[in-house]
Order: structure tokens, then sequence, then C-alpha cells
């Protein structure tokens, strides 16, 4: 019998467990349960240990996203995807102070009758790292799956929110408009679908696109965007674009700009290239000098890249949990870092009071978000509206930077869980999030 070999679409199915541009609607679950956190250990199963490892222990890019493979590549991706380093300076790490707090008694509510601790809770969310700060002092800090406070790991669309933030603080500099067309800074998307779209509904994701983010239908854009973008092996018959911004091009209008809310990770990469085209400089140089340098990290941060260079800023970044917390303690203290009397400003304070304040709730209902009742979205970030004012970044198989003003908490909670999209699992995390703050306040 002759075998037919695989069409573009159907390979790059094959390949979709890597897709790093999955968002909170993101991949089905497996179809048979997949092991547990305790069993799917990185660690405990050996994965990629040796000289060379064992056959059955090797990971490389075509298997990459194959539970539970997926749990060392999410702190491993810079081996498996090409990426830009993003400088943390040559100043010294700002100190985290630390007031660990005794967890023994915590417990809370899963929602369906029982209580977890912290370890019930990461062992069955997939739980790679979990990091609270409480007024800027660490009260919790674990790690699990072979992650270590120097390990980097893939965040997924938390990019989005750094990337938004960045749009923010130029618009707060009067150097991007928000009421502005895309292509009056970007001519080359003329006749897409953000010809007639503003700055300002790209980034809350209300600009109309046909974009389909469903992997089980190989038509549809997402799988185009992940072969184009290099998420996914190129199929050897592969005709289409074969570079981000080349696929952006493709893509056209649909329905009516500013009519309701609908998450698709290409807003992003446009919101991206904005940032990149106004300031002549990459993500990883304006996160570098406007943050990551200034802000005392203690590591470099990574984005992944395509193969013409344009960095991947809906979901390629990824960094260490502290760091990732220091980040949310400069939005926390409204763009600020430092001591009493040796504040330095790296984002400024409008730039962050926008998007806390939150998008259109009634345009956010459009997005079929049933697991985020009465949020809205703003500048590329989740605004829960809830009685503590919380908002955070989010990116598939459970990555979190949730910053709660009112009790004045940072949380950042890493994973890699058998399941992309993180509808399941939020309001798991969020009774978890606020029982956590509300034991701190």
């Amino acid at each position: 019998m002759a075998i037919r070999p695989l069409s573009p679409a159907s390979w790059a199915l094959a390949c979709a467990g890597l897709l790093l541009a999955a968002g909170p609607a993101g991949a089905q679950a497996p179809a048979k349960p997949p092991l547990s956190a305790a069993d799917s250990d990185p660690v405990k199963l050996g994965l990629m240990v040796g000289s060379p490892p064992p056959a059955d222990k090797q990971i490389t890019f075509q298997n990459a996203g194959q539970f539970p493979n997926l749990r060392w590549t999410l702190q491993h991706m810079r081996e498996l995807v090409p990426s830009r380093n993003v400088w943390r300076g040559t100043g010294a790490a700002s100190e985290l102070p630390r007031s660990e707090r005794d967890w023994t008694g915590f417990a809370f509510d899963d929602g369906a009758g029982a209580r977890l601790d912290i370890d019930a809770y990461a062992e069955r969310t997939y739980t790679d790292a979990l990091v609270v700060l409480h007024r800027g002092r660490v009260v919790l800090e674990r790690y699990w799956a072979g992650m270590t406070p120097d390990t980097l790991h893939s965040v997924f669309s938390v990019t989005k929110s750094l990337t938004g933030v960045l749009a923010a603080q130029l618009i707060a500099e009067g150097r991007l408009d928000p009421n502005a067309r895309i292509s009056q800074y970007l001519p080359e998307l003329a006749g897409t679908a953000w010809e007639d779209a503003t700055v300002q509904q790209t980034l809350d994701m209300t600009a109309g696109v046909r974009f389909r983010e469903d992997y089980a239908d190989p038509t549809s854009e997402v799988i185009q965007y992940a072969i184009a973008s290099g998420l996914v092996p190129m199929p050897p018959t592969w005709a289409g674009p074969r570079d981000t911004l080349s696929f952006l091009k493709t893509l056209k209008k649909e329905g009516e700009h500013g009519a309701g809310f609908a998450y698709k990770t290409v807003h992003s990469e446009v919101v991206g290239w904005l940032v990149h085209r106004v300031t002549g400089k990459p993500f990883s140089q304006n996160l570098s000098e406007r943050v990551w340098s200034r802000m005392g990290a203690e590591n470099d941060a990574s984005i992944n890249i395509d193969r013409l260079g344009f960095e991947s800023m809906g979901s390629g970044f990824s960094a260490t949990a502290r760091d990732l917390a220091r980040f949310g303690e400069v939005l926390r203290n409204d763009g600020r870092v430092g001591g009493l009397f040796s504040r330095q400003e790296l984002l400024a304070k409008a730039a962050v009071e926008s998007l806390r304040a939150g998008g259109d709730r009634e345009k956010f209902k459009a997005g079929n978000q049933a697991a985020r009742p009465g949020y809205s979205y703003r500048n590329q970030w989740w605004i829960t509206h809830n009685a503590d004012g919380a908002y955070e970044a989010s990116g598939i198989h459970g990555q979190y930077v949730h910053i709660n003003p009112a009790a004045e908490v940072v949380i950042v909670r890493l994973g890699s869980s058998p399941v992309a999209a993180n509808g399941p699992a939020h309001p798991l995390h969020m009774r978890a999030f606020q029982a956590i703050a509300d034991a701190v306040r």
C-alpha cells in the first residue's frame, strides 16, 4: 500500500503540541488521562539525562510539545527554538527581602468540596514555580519538576502583557497615538485587517480580523501562523508565508472594529511590530533598556524569534519566576522601583493606571470567556474588576503574573499543565490566589 505524504495542514497538526501562540481557548484536553504531576516530573522520568540520553528520553523540536515531554520543554525552550537575549544589565540584582511564613495550616476551598494546601494545589495543577511577594517581601517561594530560582520558564501569552506595557508607555510618552490607525505607523498593513483599526482597538483585541485559533481545524489561521512563525516544523511541501510579518499581511478584516472583544494572538504581534517601528528597537532591547536592566533582575530573559529574526511578542518570552515577580512589583508600585528615599520611575504612572482601569466589560462578553465572568481586557492585560482590583497576565499551560493592589500582593505561578487551555483550571487558580492574598493581607 502506498504511503501518502502528510499535507501541510496535517503536518502542522501532528506537531501542534508546540503551538506557543495558543490562547486561553486553545488546545483540547488529552484523549486519555495524562500522568499525574508527580509521575510526569521530568527529573523523575530522567528526560534528557545522559550523554547521549536514551532514545526514549530524548526531546527534540518534533516531540517537545507532547506530554510529559512538555514539562521539560517549558524550562528549556532556548534549546529548541531560536531566541534573542533580554539583557539584565550590569547592575546588582535588587534585593528581594524575605519574610517567609509558615504555610503548614494554610488550605483553601477548591469549589468542589475539597480543601487544598499548597502542595496539593501544586500537584493538581502541575505547578512548576510559585513565588508570592507581600509589600515586596518574599512570603512564599517553592519549586517543583526540577525548576530552580535561576531557571527560565516559558510564559507564553504573558508575553502579550509585557508588549502591552511597552505600548502603553509609548502612549504615555506621547510617541504613540492610541486613536491613530495602525496603517499610519505600519503602511505595510494597508489592505489588511488593521488598515483602518486603531492602536487602542488592537491593544484591547476589539479590532476585527479573520483569525481562528482552532487547533482541530487544519485550515485554521493559527496553524498557518504557527508554521510561518517557526513555532512548529515547516512541512516539506509548505508554500505559504515563511515568516511572521509575511503572514500578518495576508489577514483580512472580519466584522466591525471596536464591536467586541475576541482573543487573537496576531493582535499582539502587530502591537509588538508597532513598538519596534516607533522606537526603532526590538522588544528585547526595549524591555531591557526600559525595565529589565533597571529593576534589578537577577537573570537575563529571552524571546523567541522567527527565521528572519522577528521576535514572538505574543507568546515567546521566558524568564525566571523571581524576575517576573520583580516586574509585577514594579506595576504594583505604579511603575517605580526602590525604597522610600530612592524611588526611580521605570514606567509612567499613567501607563500603569491606564491598564488597571480596564476595558469595556460589555464588549468583553463577546469573547466567550466563560471562565472569566466580570472581567475586561485592556492593553493586553486581564482585569478582574474584583473587590481588590486585581489584574493579571496569563499564558497557556498555567502561567500567571497576578497583581492584587488592595492586598499589596504579587503572585507568580508557572506551570506545565497537559491541557493548553487555561479556562478549565482558571477558577481554581483564582481561588488559590485570593486565599493566599487573604492570608497575608
